[in-house]
C-alpha cells in the first residue's frame, strides 16, 4: 500500500513510526470528525489521539482545521505529547516526507507557537538542523526560506520567551548565507538572501546580548560574510564602535574571542542522519577498513557540486562535538586525526579547504587552559604528526597555515592570539598528547624556513610567562592511597582534560592551571595512545569503582562505605601525582553512579515528595544522597561540584534534595540549641535529632580521613558544643549557594536564570512539609541567603501561599525583633512588590502587607517616597487595592509623623481613596499633636515665601483631605484665628505647587499667624 505520507523504495520496509500513526488513524477516524466525542480520554486513548490528529492533519490538509481545533479541546499535557511526535518525525523522517506533508508540519510549528506548546523549542532547532549546507535544491531552499520567515513574524515570541532559539536560528542562517552569497547573480536565491539577511541583521542589531553566547564561532561565520554590505557595517562596528551594539559590559571583540563556542551549535550544521553516520563511523570502524564506509558517506552526503562546504561543518563537530572515550582511544577504531585528514584531501576547491584548516585550527588562537578543553585541539595536533613522514606535505600545509594565521587573523590583538596557540602547543606535550614539540621542530622533511619559523614562534611564546589566575580552593582531607609515581598533576579523563569551568570572576576556586612549564623538548615518545600502565591513584579510584559495580551486582546492595571511599579519593585527586590517562572525570564517575544505583532499585536524589517526614526520616539519612551531598558540603570541591552539575543536567533534582538537606539540618540545630546544657552543649541521645547528630559524626570521620574509628566520630553520648553546629549549618548553606551560583553558568536556558529563580524553584518542592518546619525554612533562607531571597517577589509569593495566618504572625514578631529581613531597604524594589501584589489573591495580599508593615516599622526605608510613589503612580484602583492602602494606613499610624513623612502625607495627590491623608493625620494628632504640628508648621514654613505669595508654582495639589480635616480640627477646639487657616486652605485649593520644589527647598516662610495658630495647636 503505497505511503500518503512518506516516499518510500520499492523494496524498502514501512517505517515503523509512520505505521504507528497510520494505525492510530484508521482506528479513530471516526472520531476526528464532528461531532466529537464528550468523554474526557484516558492516558492509552490520549496518546492514541495525538497520534491519529498528527497523521490527518499531515496527510488530510482539507480536514486539518476541524481536527487541530479537536486537538485543542483535548490537550491536557501542554501539547507536550504532539509537540514530541512532531519532533521525532522530523528527526527521523523530515527527508522522507512528501511536498504536502512538509508544507502542513510547517503550519502545524506555527500553531504550536501560538499556543506556546511546551518543547516547542526543541523543534524548532530540529527544524534548523534540517537545513543543509551547501544543498541548493528547491526543498532546501523552501525550508531556509519558511523558517526565517516564520521566526521574523514570530520576533516578539521568540525574544521574549524562547531567546535561545534566536541565538540558534542566527548561528545557521550566518552559516548558510555564506553559501547563498556565492552566487549573487542567481535570481532563484535573491529573495532568500535578501530575508536571511534581514534576519541576521536584526538579531546582531536589536539581541546581541543573545549573539554574545554564541561565542568565539560567531566571528568565524562573519568573517565569511564581510563582503556583504550588510555586514561590513556590523564588522565595522564590532572591531571599531562596539557601544553602537548597547550591550553592557561588551567593550571590544577580543571578549568574544575568550569565550567559548558550545558543542550545540556544531550540531546545528549537521542533520541527524550525518552525525549518527558520523559517530559511527568514529566509534565503530577499524583503521585500515574505513575506505567503503568513507566513500558511502562521500555519496550520500558530499555528491552536491556545493556540498562541499559541509566538511567545514563537519570538522569543526568532529573537533568539538565528539569526544571519544578512552576505550575507543586505546582501540584501533580509526581516530579523529584520520577522519579529518580525509576530509582535507577531499576538498576540490582552494576557500573551502582554507575554511576546513580554520575550522580545524580555531580553537587553537585562544586556546585557555581554564575553560577550552584539551580534545578540541588534540586532532590538528596528532594529524600533523602522524602524518610525518609520509604524508609530510599535510604537515608543512597545516603548520604553514596556523603560523600564518598567528601573524594575520587579527593583528591588533596579536598577543592573544600567540598566547593561545602557545598554550596549545604546552598543553599538548605536558598532557602526553605528544612526548614532545620536538617531533616538528627537528623533523628533516620539513623545510628549515618553516622549522626556524616555528621555533622562533616557540622561543618567544614560552618567554612569556602567562598571568596566572589563582582562586582560593577547598582542601579536602588526605586519604589512604598509593603513591603516584607520575609527574602530571591534572587529570586527563577519557583523553579529555576536566577543568575549570569557572572565569576569573567567579568568585568561587579552582585550583590554577601552571602555563609557565617550558615546552617539553625531549625525544618523541609513543603518542598513539595516552594508555599508562603505573599503579596510581587513578588506578585505585577506578579499582573502586570497579568494586562498587562488582558488589552491586553481585549481592544487589549498595556499599556506602565504597561509594564514600570513591568520592574523598577523586576530591583528594589534587593532592596526588596524576597519569594522562585517567579514563574517570566527574560526567563519566556520576553516570557510573547513578546507573548502578538505578539497577539495584535506588533512585539516586528521589524526588522530594517520596520522601518521608522530615522529622522522622532515617533511611534517607543513611542513604546514598545523603552521603553524596554530605560530602560536598565537607569538602566544597570543584570534582564534587561537576558530578552534582552533571545529575542536575541529566534531570536529575539535585538544588531540591541539597536544599531540603540544608534545611533539615538547620531545623534539628535550631531544635537543638533550644535544649543547651549548663555548659552550652547538647548531648545527642536526649534530642530527637538524629539528623544533625549523623551529619556532626560524618564531619568528624571526614576531618580524619574517612576513618570512623576516632573518638570525635561518635557522638552518640557525647557533648556537642553548639557552635560548632552553628558552624556546620553555616557551611551547608554555603555549599547549596556554591552549588547555585555554578548551576546558572552550566544550564543552557534563558538568560533570566539567576541563582534566585533556582531557589525559586528548589523551594518550591518544599510545598508539603510539615508548617511548622516550613515557616522555619523560609526563615532560614532570608537568614543564611539574604542575598538570594530578600526582596523576590516569587519567593515571597511562595511565602504568603504556602504558610497560614498563624505563622505568619509568628514571622513578624521575628521580623520585628530584626532577625532578617524580607523586602529589603530598596524602595524601589519594595514599590514594584506592591505594585505586582494587587494581582494577588485577597488572603495572599493580607499576609504580605501584615510582613510589610512588621518590616517598614522598624526599617530604614523612607516610607514617605514608597507612600508617594504608589498614590501618583496611578495603580490604587478602589476595587482592587483596598487591602493595600488598609495597610499603608496602618503603617502610617505606627511612624511618628516626621517632616518628611508629614509632608508626603499632605501631597497626596486628590484622586482614588481621597480621605486617606485625613485618616492618618486624625490618630497622629490624638498620640503625638505636639510632633504632628511641628512638623506641619515645618512643612508650611517650606511653602510661603518673603512676600506673602505662598503657591508660585505648578505641579502637586494639596490634599483636600488633610485640609479639610485641619480646618475641621481646629473649629473643634474652639481656636481663634481659624480664619487665617480657612484663608490659607482657600489658596491652597485655587494654586498648585512643585512638590519636588517643596520637598527640596527651605527658604521659605510662612505668615506669623499661622505659624503661631499650629505651634498653639500642638500645645494643646
Amino acid at each position: 500500500m503505497a505511503s500518503k505520507l512518506l516516499k518510500i523504495a520499492p523494496l524498502e520496509a514501512q517505517n515503523q513510526i509512520e505505521l504507528s500513526l497510520r494505525q492510530a488513524f484508521e482506528l479513530l477516524e471516526p472520531q476526528l470528525r464532528p461531532p466529537f466525542p464528550l468523554t474526557i480520554p484516558t492516558p492509552e486513548e490520549y496518546s492514541q489521539l495525538n497520534r491519529a490528529i498528527l497523521y490527518g492533519v499531515l496527510c488530510e490538509p482539507h480536514f486539518a482545521k476541524i481536527q487541530i481545533k479537536y486537538l485543542h479541546a483535548i490537550v491536557t499535557d501542554g501539547y507536550c505529547f504532539f509537540v514530541n511526535l512532531l519532533t521525532t518525525i522530523v528527526d527521523e523522517l523530515y527527508s522522507k516526507l512528501v511536498k504536502s506533508a512538509r508544507i502542513q508540519l510547517i503550519s502545524l510549528v506555527s500553531v504550536m507557537i501560538y499556543v506556546s506548546a511546551v518543547g516547542i523549542d526543541g523543534l524548532l532547532v530540529s527544524l534548523l538542523r534540517q537545513i543543509v549546507g551547501g544543498d541548493f535544491s528547491d526543498g532546501n531552499l523552501w525550508l531556509c526560506f519558511e523558517l526565517v520567515s516564520l521566526f521574523l513574524s514570530k520576533w516578539d515570541w521568540l525574544v521574549e520567551e524562547e531567546p535561545q532559539v534566536l541565538r540558534n536560528g542566527l548561528y545557521t542562517y550566518l552559516r548558510v548565507l555564506s553559501d547563498h552569497c556565492r552566487f549573487p547573480g542567481d535570481s532563484k536565491l535573491e529573495a532568500l538572501r535578501r530575508i536571511e539577511i534581514e534576519f541576521c541583521i536584526k538579531v546582531l542589531r536589536e539581541q546581541f546580548h543573545l549573539c554574545l553566547r554564541i561565542g568565539r564561532d560567531l566571528i568565524r561565520l562573519l568573517q565569511d560574510l564581510v563582503h556583504v554590505p550588510e555586514f561590513q557595517a556590523v564588522w565595522k562596528d564590532l572591531v571599531l564602535n562596539p557601544g553602537e551594539f548597547r550591550t553592557q559590559g561588551f567593550e571590544d571583540i577580543s571578549q568574544l574571542y575568550r569565550q567559548r563556542t558550545s558543542s550545540r551549535y556544531f550540531l546545528l550544521r549537521i542533520t541527524p542522519e550525518m552525525e549518527s553516520q558520523l559517530r559511527f563511523l568514529l566509534t565503530h570502524v577499524k583503521l585500515g577498513s574505513q575506505k567503503r564506509h568513507q566513500a558511502w558517506f562521500l555519496r550520500k552526503f558530499l555528491s552536491g557540486s556545493e556540498r562541499e562546504t559541509l566538511i567545514i561543518d563537519i570538522v569543526r563537530f568532529i573537533c568539538c562535538g565528539h569526544h571519544p572515550s578512552n576505550d575507543i582511544i586505546q582501540s584501533d577504531v580509526i581516530p579523529r586525526w584520520a577522519v579529518i585528514g580525509w576530509l582535507l584531501k577531499s576538498c576540490r576547491k582552494s576557500y573551502v579547504e582554507a575554511n576546513v584548516k580554520l575550522a580545524l585550527f580555531y580553537d587553537w588562537l585562544f586556546f585557555d587552559e581554564r575553560i577550552d578543553n584539551i580534545m578540541n585541539v588534540e586532532p590538528a595536533m596528532l594529524l600533523m604528526v602522524n602524518s610525518i613522514p609520509k604524508y609530510v606535505a599535510m604537515t608543512h600545509t597545516l603548520l604553514e597555515f596556523l603560523l600564518l594565521l598567528v601573524d594575520n587573523f587579527d593583528s591588533e590583538r596579536k598577543d592573544i592570539i600567540v598566547k593561545g596557540v602557545t598554550s596549545s602547543f604546552g598543553m599538548l606535550a605536558r598532557k602526553g598528547v605528544v612526548g614532545s614539540i620536538h617531533v616538528l621542530t627537528s623533523c628533516d622533511a620539513l623545510s628549515p624556513p618553516l622549522k626556524e619559523w616555528l621555533g622562533r614562534f616557540l622561543k618567544a611564546g614560552v618567554s612569556k610567562e602567562p598571568q596566572q589566575v589563582h582562586l582560593p580552593c577547598t582542601s579536602v582531607p588526605s586519604f589512604n592511597l598509593p603513591s603516584s609515581t607520575t609527574l602530571e598533576t591534572q587529570t586527563v579523563i577519557a583523553g579529555e582534560l576536566t577543568e575549570s569551568k569557572c572565569t576569573p570572576n567567579d568568585g568561587v576556586g579552582t585550583k590554577a592551571f601552571d602555563s609557565s612549564v617550558p615546552i617539553s623538548v625531549e625525544p618523541v615518545t609513543s603518542y598513539s595512545s595516552l594508555a599508562v600502565n603505573c599503579e596510581s591513584v587513578e588506578d585505585a579510584i577506578e579499582n573502586l569503582v570497579h568494586r562498587f559495580v562488582e558488589t552491586a551486582r553481585r549481592s544487589n546492595t549498595i556499599d556506602i562505605q565504597i561509594l564514600e571511599k570513591i568520592l574523598l579519593s577523586f576530591a583528594n585527586l589534587d593532592g596526588h601525582k596524576v597519569t594522562g590517562a585517567f579514563a574517570l572525570s566527574p560526567q563519566s564517575l556520576s553516570s557510573k553512579i547513578a546507573k548502578e544505583l538505578e539497577l539495584n532499585g535506588h533512585k539516586l536524589f528521589s524526588p522530594l515528595e517520596s520522601i518521608p517526614n522530615i522529622s522522622n526520616c532515617d533511611d534517607v539519612v543513611h542513604s546514598a544522597t545523603a552521603l553524596i551531598i554530605r560530602t560536598f558540603i565537607f569538602s566544597q570541591h570543584e570534582r564534587l561540584l561537576e558530578m552534582l552539575l552533571s545529575w542536575s543536567r541529566h534531570e536529575f533534582p539535585v538544588g531540591k534534595c541539597l536544599l531540603a538537606y540544608v534545611l533539615r539540618l538547620a531545623y534539628e540545630a535550631h531544635m537543638a540549641g533550644n535544649v543547651l546544657l549548663p555548659d552550652n552543649s547538647m548531648k545527642a541521645n536526649d534530642l530527637g535529632t538524629p539528623f544533625l547528630f549523623l551529619h556532626m559524626d560524618e564531619y568528624f570521620s571526614f576531618l580524619n580521613g574517612g576513618r570512623k574509628d576516632s573518638p570525635e566520630a561518635d557522638l552518640s553520648t557525647a557533648k556537642v558544643d553548639h557552635q560548632l553546629a552553628a558552624n556546620l549549618v553555616d557551611g551547608a548553606f554555603s555549599a547549596y549557594r556554591y552549588f547555585l551560583m555554578y548551576s546558572r553558568n552550566s544550564l543552557d536556558k534563558a538568560a533570566d536564570v539567576t541563582p534566585a529563580r533556582l531557589l525559586f524553584s528548589d523551594l518550591g518542592s518544599c510545598s508539603k512539609w510539615e508548617k511548622q518546619i516550613l515557616k522555619f525554612s523560609f526563615c532560614s533562607i532570608f537568614y543564611y541567603l539574604s542575598d538570594l531571597s530578600t526582596g523576590e517577589e516569587d519567593i515571597i509569593k511562595l511565602l504568603v501561599t504556602l504558610l497560614d495566618q498563624a505563622d505568619i504572625v509568628l514571622m513578624q514578631f521575628e521580623i520585628g525583633l530584626k532577625k532578617f529581613s524580607i523586602f529589603g531597604e530598596n524602595t524601589e524594589t519594595i514599590f514594584y512588590l506592591i505594585k505586582n501584589s494587587l494581582n494577588w489573591g485577597l488572603l495572599e495580599q493580607h499576609k504580605v502587607w501584615g510582613l510589610i508593615r512588621s518590616e517598614l516599622a522598624v526599617s530604614k526605608v523612607q516610607v514617605e517616597k514608597l507612600i508617594l510613589e504608589i498614590f501618583c503612580s496611578g495603580i490604587l484602583d478602589p476595587n482592587s487595592a483596598s487591602i493595600a492602602v488598609e495597610g499603608l494606613l496602618m503603617l502610617c499610624s505606627c511612624r511618628m509623623p516626621t517632616p518628611e513623612l508629614v509632608g508626603a502625607i499632605m501631597l497626596l495627590p486628590n484622586t482614588a481613596f481621597q480621605d486617606f491623608s485625613a485618616a492618618v493625620l486624625a490618630p497622629w494628632a490624638m498620640s503625638n499633636s505636639s510632633v504632628l504640628f511641628d512638623s506641619l508648621a515645618n512643612f508650611l514654613e517650606k511653602l510661603g515665601n518673603e512676600k506673602g505669595d505662598l503657591f508660585t508654582s505648578t505641579g502637586i495639589r494639596i490634599n483636600h483631605s488633610a485640609i479639610s480635616w485641619l480646618l475641621s480640627y481646629f473649629n473643634t477646639q474652639g481656636m481663634k484665628d481659624n480664619d487665617i487657616l480657612s484663608k490659607l486652605s482657600v489658596s491652597i485649593l485655587d494654586h498648585e505647587i512643585n512638590a519636588s520644589v517643596v520637598m527640596r527647598n527651605g527658604d521659605f516662610s510662612l505668615s506669623k499667624s499661622v505659624m503661631s495658630l499650629l505651634t498653639s495647636a500642638g500645645k494643646r
